[in-house]
C-alpha cells in the first residue's frame, strides 16, 4: 500500500494523471544536461510522434536561466533550425544563453543522467527542475515547496504546431489575465478557452472570443495570497485552455519562450513583469480629464455645439474627438473640404487650446492606394504579397498597409503626422483598425494561408485571414504576417508615439485598439466597440482590470456604450462608473441617438457629481500614473492587490480599487436602490460623506444605499489623499489649492504621497527632471487619555518650481476618536488659534485656513483629550 506523504507527492500524482489525459502526440527524452551558474541547458530528442499537424521536430534545445532573482526564463526551440521569435528591437530583453557558452561546463549524457536536475539560487525563490524519464520540467517556489508550473511528458513541437500542458492545483489556484476577451468574470473559470489572435470583432453580442489584443500572460494567486506570473512570449496565434486543474497551450508557430515571475505579492508580479516588457508610458496630465467623441459628428459646427453644451451644463470637458468624419473620403491626413475645412477647423482647435482644452483625431493604418508614393518609391514602406504592395480595402477604398517593422515606414509615418499637424495641431492620436482590419476577400497564396491547426478564431475556427491582411503577406526582412500579425498594433503605436514625441517635444498621448505584450510603453487602450447594455457596463470592469495586469494602466470603455440606443438610467449609471476608469471617454456610433452627458438632466447631474469627484482626485490619480510608470502598478486594481490574504477578494469583480485604497462600488443593474458591496477588514469612509464609517474585523458584504445620481466611493483607513478643487478643465483644477484627506486606520496611522510635474514633459520622474515628490505620514499616540495625532510631510524631491508656491489650505481627518472634551492644533510647532480654522462635522475633523507650501516639510499635531 502506497501512502501519499505530502502535498508535493499529491501534486506529482495529479500531474501524471493530467498528462495521461492530455497525451496526444510526441514524446521527447533528455539526451544531455549541462549547467553553469544560473543557467541550465538540455538537449532533447524525439522518441515518438504523430503525423497530425505535420512532422515533429527531431531535436530540441532547452535553456533555463535565472535572469534575475525574481525572473526565470525557459526557452525550448529547434536545435537545428532558427525559428521566428519576437525581435529584440521590438521587445528588448536579455539574450538567451548560447549553447557555445556551456560547451565547457559540467554536463551529463543520457547514459549517466539522474532522474532530474535542478537549478536554484539561494537568493531566488524560484527553482527549475528538468525531469528526464520521461522529459518534463517543473518550476517551484523554494520557500514553500509549491509547484508553480509542471509540464506533461507529451510535449509536441512541430513546424507550425506546438503544444504543452501544465498541471495546476485543483481549487488551489486563482488565475487572472489572458486576453483580450469580454468575460463574465475576472477570475478565470474552469474550461475557459482563450484564443490569442488580434481580430476586428465588435463586442455587441459576443462573449468569450478573441478581440483586438493579444496578451498570453496570467497571474496565479494561491491560498494565503502568494502570487506568481507566467508569460509565453510568442506572437503566433494560439488557443489556451484553462481546465481548472491544468492549462494547455496550442500554438501555431514560433518557440516556447516562457517567463516566470516570482512575486510573491500581486503588485510585485506586475512590477517584475513590466521590468521585462517595459514600463507603462507616462500619460499627459490632460489625458486624465473627461473626453467626448462620436462617430458621426457632422461638421465643425456640430463639434462647437457639443463643446458649448458641456459648458452650459457645467460638466467638465477636457477634449473633443473626431472619428473618420473629419477625413476626405476616409483618407488619413486629409480634411473633408465641405464639413471640416481647415479654415473652420483650425480656428476651432485654436479656441479649444485658448480654453485649455484639447483635440484628438483618429488615424487608421491603411493608406489610400492613389495617395501612396509610387511602387518604385515605396520600397520598404508597405506590406508585400507575391512581390508587390499588398492591396486591401478599408474606409478609403483600396489601400496599402504601412509595414511598421521597417524603419522606412516609421519615418514615412512620422513625416505624414508632422505635415498634418502643421494644418491641424491635434493633441493626441487615436489608432484604430490596427489589428490590422481589412474588408477585402482574399485568395490563398501559400501554406501560411491555411494553418494545419485552426485556432478558435472568433469562436468558430475562422481562417486566420478573416477581416485582416492575409497571413501570407510579407514584412521587412522577409518576416511573414503569419508570425508577426499580433505585433501590428504595437508597432503602429510605437511609430505614432515616437512621431508625436519628435514633432511636439511633449509627452505623447496615443490610444490604440490593437495591442500586444509591451504596448503599454507607448499607448493607452480601450475596450473597443461595446454596446449600450447593462451587462457590458459590468463586463467593462473585468477588461479594465485585466489590462492593468498586462502593463497598460491607461484603460477605459466607451461610456454609455458605442452601439445601441442606451437609456437615460444606464447612461447615468455608466458615467458614475466611467468617471473612475483610468481613461474616461464617452464615444458612440453614428446611427445611435445622441447621448452626450448633458442630453438628459439626470445624466448631467450624475456627470457633475462623478466628474467633480474625479477632478478632485486628479492629484491622487496622477500620482498613481507616476507609480505605474516607475513600478508597473495598475491604476485600477482588483481588491486582492491590496488584500491578498483575504481569499474572499479573489472573486470580487463588480468593484475595484483606484490605487491602494479608493474603493468604487457602482450600480450595475437597472432599477437598483442598493448595492451589495464587499469590504475587506478595516475602516472604510465614504468620500461622499453620506454614511457612517464601516469598521470590520473581518471582510464581509455590506448593503449600501444607491442614490440615483452617484456611485458609492469609499476610502480605506490608513490612506492620505491629496485633493484639489474641481474645475471644468484639468488646467483650472490644477491651479486650485490642495486639501489633504487623512483616513486613519484602527491604529491611528495613515500614509500617502503626491507627485507633481508640468504634466507634459516627455519623462516622468526621471533623473535630473523637474518634478516634486512628497510623502505624507500620520501617527497617533495615546498618553493617559491625551491623544496626539501627527501628520507630517517628507519632501523626497522638489525641483518642480510651482510646488514652491502651491499650498495645502485644508487638512481633514476621518476616524479621530470622538467626541473629545477639547482639542488643540499645532502647525509647525505653533498653536493654531485663528477663529474658524477648526471644525467637526459628520465625524470629519477639519483644519482650514492653512498655507502649507507643498515643497516644504511641515508637521500638524491635533491633540484631543477624552
Amino acid at each position: 500500500m502506497t501512502i501519499i506523504s505530502s502535498f508535493a507527492d499529491l501534486f506529482t500524482l495529479l500531474t501524471i494523471l493530467i498528462c495521461l489525459l492530455h497525451r496526444c502526440g510526441a514524446n521527447y527524452e533528455v539526451e544531455s544536461v549541462t549547467g553553469s551558474g544560473n543557467v541550465l541547458s538540455a538537449k532533447l530528442k524525439l522518441v515518438g510522434g504523430k503525423a497530425e499537424f505535420g512532422p515533429d521536430v527531431k531535436r530540441l534545445n532547452l535553456t533555463a536561466s535565472l535572469e534575475t532573482d525574481n525572473r526565470l526564463h525557459v526557452r525550448i526551440t529547434d536545435a537545428d533550425r532558427s525559428r521566428w521569435e519576437v525581435p529584440q528591437d521590438v521587445i528588448p530583453r536579455p539574450v538567451p544563453a548560447s549553447e557555445d557558452v556551456l560547451l565547457h561546463s559540467s554536463g551529463l549524457s543520457n547514459s549517466s543522467l539522474p532522474g532530474n536536475s535542478t537549478m536554484s539560487s539561494t537568493s531566488s525563490d524560484l527553482t527549475f527542475t528538468i525531469h528526464t524519464a520521461p522529459f518534463r520540467f517543473t518550476v517551484s517556489r523554494r520557500s514553500t515547496g509549491h509547484v508553480l508550473f509542471d509540464t506533461c511528458a507529451a510535449l509536441i513541437f512541430k513546424n507550425r504546431y506546438l503544444e504543452v500542458t501544465s498541471a495546476l492545483p485543483n481549487r488551489g489556484a486563482s488565475l487572472y489575465g489572458l486576453g483580450e476577451q469580454t468575460k463574465r468574470r475576472f477570475r478565470l473559470q474552469q474550461n475557459d478557452t482563450f484564443t490569442i489572435w488580434n481580430e476586428d470583432v465588435g463586442r455587441a453580442d459576443i462573449l468569450d472570443i478573441n478581440l483586438y489584443s493579444s496578451h498570453p500572460f496570467y497571474m496565479d494567486v494561491r491560498p494565503g495570497g502568494t502570487a506568481h506570473g507566467v508569460l509565453l512570449l510568442n506572437t503566433n496565434g494560439m488557443d489556451i485552455k484553462y481546465g481548472g486543474s491544468y492549462i494547455t497551450y496550442k500554438v501555431i508557430g514560433g518557440v516556447f519562450d516562457f517567463y516566470f515571475f516570482a512575486g510573491p505579492s500581486p503588485l510585485t508580479v506586475v512590477d517584475q513583469y513590466t521590468q521585462l516588457i517595459g514600463r507603462p508610458a507616462p500619460m499627459p496630465y490632460w489625458s486624465f480629464g473627461f473626453h467626448q467623441s462620436r462617430y458621426g459628428y457632422k461638421n465643425v459646427a456640430d463639434l462647437e455645439g457639443v463643446v458649448a453644451g458641456y459648458t452650459k451644463a457645467k460638466i467638465p470637458l477636457e477634449s473633443i474627438w473626431s472619428d473618420i468624419d473629419y477625413m476626405d473620403g476616409g483618407q488619413d491626413f486629409t480634411l473633408d473640404p465641405i464639413n471640416f475645412p481647415a479654415n473652420l477647423l483650425r480656428p476651432f482647435v485654436d479656441r479649444l487650446h485658448n480654453n485649455s482644452q484639447k483635440y484628438v483625431v483618429i488615424i487608421d493604418p491603411a493608406i489610400k492606394k492613389e495617395a501612396a508614393p509610387p511602387q518604385n518609391e515605396s520600397v520598404g514602406l508597405f506590406l508585400q504579397r507575391n512581390g508587390t504592395n499588398y492591396v486591401g480595402r478599408v474606409w478609403p477604398g483600396e489601400a496599402y498597409y504601412p509595414d511598421f517593422m521597417s524603419p522606412h515606414a516609421a519615418e514615412y509615418w512620422a513625416r505624414k503626422i508632422s505635415e498634418f499637424r502643421r494644418t491641424i495641431p491635434a493633441d493626441g492620436l487615436w489608432c484604430d483598425m490596427n489589428e490590422p482590419s481589412n474588408f477585402k476577400d482574399w485568395e490563398p497564396l501559400n501554406e501560411y494561408d491555411d494553418s494545419p491547426y485552426r485556432i478558435n478564431n472568433t469562436g468558430i475556427h475562422r481562417n486566420l485571414n478573416n477581416k485582416t491582411v492575409p497571413v501570407s503577406a510579407v514584412h521587412f526582412n522577409g518576416v511573414s504576417e503569419y508570425d508577426a500579425h499580433n505585433l501590428y498594433g504595437l508597432l503602429e503605436s510605437r511609430a505614432t508615439h515616437d512621431a508625436l514625441l519628435k514633432d511636439t517635444a511633449r509627452r505623447p498621448f496615443v490610444l490604440s485598439r490593437a495591442t500586444f505584450v509591451s504596448s503599454g510603453r507607448y499607448t493607452a487602450h480601450w475596450t473597443g466597440d461595446n454596446d449600450g447594455r447593462w451587462e457590458q457596463l459590468a463586463q467593462s470592469i473585468n477588461t479594465i482590470l485585466n489590462f492593468g495586469l498586462f502593463g497598460i494602466p491607461m484603460m477605459g470603455a466607451d461610456i454609455c456604450g458605442f452601439t445601441g440606443n442606451t437609456t437615460e438610467e444606464l447612461c447615468s449609471r455608466w458615467i458614475q462608473l466611467g468617471a473612475f476608469y483610468p481613461f474616461a471617454r464617452a464615444h458612440a456610433e453614428k446611427t445611435t441617438a445622441r447621448r452626450e452627458l448633458y442630453v438628459w438632466e439626470s445624466t448631467a447631474q450624475s456627470a457633475r457629481k462623478a466628474l467633480g469627484m474625479r477632478y478632485r482626485l486628479l492629484p491622487y490619480i496622477y500620482t498613481l500614473m507616476y507609480e505605474a510608470h516607475t513600478t508597473g502598478s495598475p491604476i485600477a486594481r482588483p481588491l486582492f492587490f491590496s488584500y491578498p490574504q483575504d481569499a474572499d477578494t479573489y472573486g470580487v469583480d463588480k468593484q475595484f480599487l483606484l490605487g491602494h485604497g479608493v474603493l468604487v462600488s457602482p450600480v450595475l443593474e437597472p432599477g437598483a436602490t442598493t448595492v451589495d458591496a464587499y469590504f475587506p477588514a478595516g475602516r472604510w469612509f465614504s468620500l461622499h460623506g453620506r454614511s457612517p464609517a464601516i469598521s470590520l474585523q473581518t471582510g464581509k458584504r455590506v448593503t449600501l444605499p444607491a442614490p440615483a445620481d452617484s456611485a458609492n466611493v469609499h476610502l480605506a483607513g490608513g490612506n492620505i489623499l491629496p485633493l484639489q478643487q474641481p474645475g471644468l478643465t484639468t488646467s483650472a483644477a490644477r491651479q486650485s489649492e490642495f486639501h489633504l484627506l487623512v483616513a486613519l486606520a484602527e491604529n491611528g496611522t495613515a500614509s500617502g504621497e503626491l507627485f507633481l510635474d508640468d504634466g507634459e514633459s516627455p519623462e516622468m520622474g526621471g533623473v535630473g527632471g523637474n518634478w516634486t515628490l512628497v510623502r505624507f505620514s500620520c501617527n497617533t499616540e495615546d498618553r493617559k487619555g491625551i491623544i496626539t495625532t501627527t501628520v507630517s510631510s517628507h519632501v523626497v524631491q522638489n525641483s518642480y518650481a510651482p510646488s514652491r508656491t502651491l499650498v495645502i489650505s485644508k487638512v481633514a481627518f476621518m476616524g479621530l476618536p470622538s467626541p473629545p472634551k477639547g482639542f488643540t492644533v499645532d502647525v509647525n510647532g505653533a498653536e493654531l488659534k485663528a477663529a474658524g480654522t477648526k471644525s467637526r462635522r459628520n465625524g470629519v475633523f477639519t483644519v482650514s485656513g492653512l498655507s502649507l507650501v507643498i515643497g516644504q516639510q511641515f508637521e500638524i499635531k491635533v491633540v484631543t483629550s477624552h
